[in-house]
């Protein structure tokens, strides 16, 4: 049996052990936690990434030291016919193509399991190494040349050297003073033995330069951890993303399946409804208007208008719920057509006027002449002010007004209002009333609760139009509602064109 994504549109629950789940971006997720969870001074992720940046920085660096030792062998070679200078120069070579091989096998091992205490520990041997053979160097002199030459020359070599050794290593921490506290030891010796003044101030030059290279290199270190550490919260970033987007799209694999789910059950159970309602609606009104003869018992009547006023209510929250989803669904079309705002207010004020004169309910109107038609969908914007109109007079007290106005907009369309003076809605409240099935509270405690999908299908069927729906309303100050449709649905006149006397053709003249 396959494993993969299930196919079972009524599928409710949420599938967490799914064969498709990205398992490398969670493992990417852990590693990125337990990196930023540890301190920048010397977390083992950071030390491993540390030890590898520092081994690639060597192999591309590598012919550097070999062209700094080759310079000062031969300004010693030049000073000098001293045999000491080629003999160092080969042992200064043969220790740098030493830790180039530790830097080349460190390169080749996995990194994921690299032991970067140990390795490290021979990094720093390698350069002390090296420092050995730069303290070889200081300490050698000149019997045929002058004293201030060979100074100047080893300070400036030595000076040289330091920097550059320093800029290489600096994600090797600790490599500077490793590397040149021989040469410093050196330089002690050759001034304690010499007593020379120009000895004392190469000691005391080359002493506060790697005081100042030492602390350059550990600010440059401590910088590379931040920027690691910020290159990992991103990756963090990044794979926490990548999870809420999987989540995401389980989420929505799952409401899309639920929705089919709903529309398939709206498409079976609205025939298996409309059919015992319309028998239940059509029987309860001839037991009720006593067609084939008088009921026996009163309440008799009384129950059957009860069962028909029930029938009628089921009824019109089976069609609400179908018109949204099908909104909802995108099958919703409009026939559109050539429509009169202004008759079509007029129309809707009609069929709730019986039931505003019930209540003692004044509805004024307020509408512009000459309004030019729309195109639209009558039906459908019949229902928007219907369903306003209605919920206008639902709770509009007793002795209440409404005004309904219709007109142009600021921007060229055209809209309808319809303001009443009833208890109002708290501002609180507002999104509860137009998301759907929400209702405030002063629909709960009024005695004609609604179903909660009017305003829901007036925003969808106006939104479908390119219009806009708009609500007004203050606690105990009354309700505005406006249903706007945009310049564009307006059909505006074009004047007849006056009649004109024809242009007479020209005769074309041929050579």
């Amino acid at each position: 049996m396959s494993k993969g994504v299930s196919t079972t549109a009524d599928k409710n629950i949420v599938d967490l052990s799914r064969s498709h789940r990205n398992k490398a971006v969670s493992k990417a997720v852990r590693t990125m936690r337990e990196r930023l969870q540890s301190s920048h001074s010397g977390s083992p992720a950071f030390d491993r990434e540390i030890l590898g940046m520092h081994v690639d920085s060597a192999l591309q660096g590598a012919a550097v030291v070999p062209f700094m030792v080759l310079l000062a062998g031969g300004l010693g070679a030049y000073v000098s016919l001293a045999p000491w200078i080629y003999s160092w120069t080969l042992l200064t070579l043969t220790v740098h193509s030493l830790n180039i091989l530790l830097v080349r096998h460190i390169s080749k091992r996995d990194r994921a399991t690299l032991a970067t205490t140990k390795w490290r520990r021979m990094l720093l041997l390698g350069q002390a190494a090296m420092g050995v053979c730069w303290a070889f160097f200081a300490l050698q002199g000149c019997d045929g040349c002058s004293g201030d030459t060979v100074v100047l020359i080893k300070g400036a070599v030595l000076l040289i050297v330091l920097s550059v050794t320093a800029m290489a290593n600096i994600l090797l921490r600790g490599a500077v003073v490793f590397g040149f506290l021989p040469t410093v030891a050196a330089l002690i010796y050759t001034t304690a033995t010499t007593r020379a003044p120009l000895e004392a101030g190469l000691l005391g030059m080359f002493t506060i330069a790697l005081v100042f290279f030492f602390f350059i290199t550990l600010r440059l270190y401590h910088n590379n951890l931040k920027l690691l550490s910020f290159q990992s919260e991103k990756d963090d970033l990044i794979a926490e993303l990548e999870v809420a987007k999987s989540l995401s799209d389980e989420a929505r694999r799952r409401a899309e399946e639920a929705n089919l789910a709903k529309s398939r059950f709206l498409a079976s159970m609205s025939h298996e409804l409309r059919t015992p309602l319309n028998a239940i609606l059509g029987f309860s009104e001839v037991m009720a208007t006593e067609v084939l003869g008088p009921l026996n018992n009163p309440l008799y009547k009384e129950y059957s208008d009860d069962i028909h006023r029930s029938g009628q209510h089921l009824l019109n929250l089976i069609n609400e719920i179908l018109d949204l989803s099908r909104i909802e669904a995108g099958k919703f079309e409009l026939h559109e057509e050539a429509v009169s705002l202004l008759d079509l207010a007029e129309d809707c004020i009609g069929m709730v006027q019986l039931r505003a004169k019930g209540k003692n309910i004044t509805i004024e109107e307020q509408f512009e002449q000459n309004l030019p038609d729309v195109w639209a969908d009558e039906k459908a914007i019949r229902q928007v002010v219907l369903n306003l109109l209605s919920n206008a007079v639902k709770f509009t007290p007793q002795g209440g007004e409404i005004l309904v106005k219709a007109g142009w907009t600021a921007g060229g369309g055209q809209y309808v209002s319809i303001r009443d003076n009833g208890p109002g809605i708290p501002e609180n409240e507002i999104p509860v009333v137009l998301s759907a099935f929400g209702q405030g509270s002063v629909a709960i405690k009024s005695a004609e609760q609604g179903t909660g999908l009017g305003l829901p299908i007036v925003q969808a069927i106006l939104a479908k139009h390119g219009g806009e729906f708009k609500l007004k309303s203050k606690l105990r100050e009354g309700t505005e509602v406006i249903a706007i449709l945009p310049a564009r649905r307006v059909l505006q006149s074009i004047p007849a064109v006056s009649e004109t006397q024809a242009v007479q053709p020209r005769r074309r003249q041929f050579a």
